[in-house]
């Protein structure tokens, strides 16, 4: 396989601000870039390891960026991959857009489609995706129209948050009543479901229930997000213009600024999971922390 052996450089213009009346996540050296060959970055992931993986939806291809600095290509026609998170035996869990599917891309590459219409119809488009203790998935579903489907209108009624219990293909509505759902993470004891809504600018936390149905949602801060990321304590990051950092009760402690029009995905990745790897547009960042990333 063919590798890109990159040397990470410092964006001068990068700050990083946090409140004084809450706990702060201190950055401990500047951004770094890695590489702008992309066209668009976004479902950035970490394995048991620390490599990070993201995808170029756009190009259709999926990178992995790994603990020894190490930039190559690990799967080309992906499937149009977008969000993706790994389960618990190292399958890479894919939204794949091409044909609004949810993927497991095993170690070895095999390709199982675990998820392909609800009720008979196509959904609108994975987006992104969280999975809980019992494997079972969470994923949004805005509606983007992309010029490589026929269909120019959505076969549902709505854009919703829906959850794909493990072992079956068979999903269901788990909420609704967004514009356009699009980031979503999970809380590693399985309490709370955070679901950022783009177009509505806000993002909600929901109570996770046993039978992994969702309740008693409320409204956490009023900005919204692409993708999302947990630290350990909690901290709630989110991309759009630059990386915007919550408490778990909502209130801002910090922003780290990134020289791109748009930030799609992020994810703590490195052997000590306290380095935040950044898709941004065409590009993937990284930055090192004194937080660290949830297992």
């Amino acid at each position: 396989m063919k590798k890109y052996f990159l040397l990470s450089f410092f964006i001068s213009i990068t700050s990083f601000s946090f409140s004084q009346s809450a706990a702060p996540v201190f950055v401990q050296d500047s951004l770094k870039l890695i590489s702008s060959q992309f066209k668009f970055t976004e479902g950035a992931s970490v394995d048991k390891q620390g490599n990070v993986f993201f995808t170029d939806q756009p190009n259709d291809k999926i990178w992995k960026y790994d603990i020894k600095g190490q930039l190559s290509l690990y799967m080309d026609k992906s499937g149009r991959a977008n969000g993706t998170y790994f389960d618990k035996k190292g399958n890479l869990i894919v939204c794949a857009d091409e044909n609004n599917e949810i993927w497991s891309i095993g170690k070895n590459k095999k390709v199982s489609v675990l998820f392909s219409d609800y009720e008979g119809k196509k959904v609108n488009g994975p987006n992104d995706i969280w999975l809980d203790a019992k494997g079972g998935i969470y994923f949004t579903d805005p509606y983007y129209q992309r010029d490589y489907w026929t269909r120019q209108k959505s076969e549902l009624n709505g854009e919703k948050v829906y959850y794909l219990p493990k072992g079956t293909k068979t999903a269901f509505v788990v909420a609704d009543g967004m514009t356009r759902p699009n980031g979503i993470v999970g809380t590693p004891d399985g309490k709370y479901l955070y679901v950022a809504d783009r177009v509505a600018d806000v993002t909600y936390r929901y109570d996770i229930d046993k039978d992994a149905t969702l309740g008693n949602r409320m409204l956490l801060f009023k900005q919204g997000s692409d993708g999302m990321t947990l630290d350990s304590a909690g901290n709630i990051y989110i991309t759009g213009k630059g990386i915007d950092i919550y408490t778990p009760t909502g209130e801002k402690t910090g922003h780290i600024d990134v020289p791109e029009n748009w930030c799609g995905n992020i994810c703590f990745g490195g052997k000590n999971r306290n380095i935040l790897f950044i898709t941004a547009s065409k590009s993937l960042y990284m930055i090192a922390t004194n937080a660290k990333g949830v297992e």
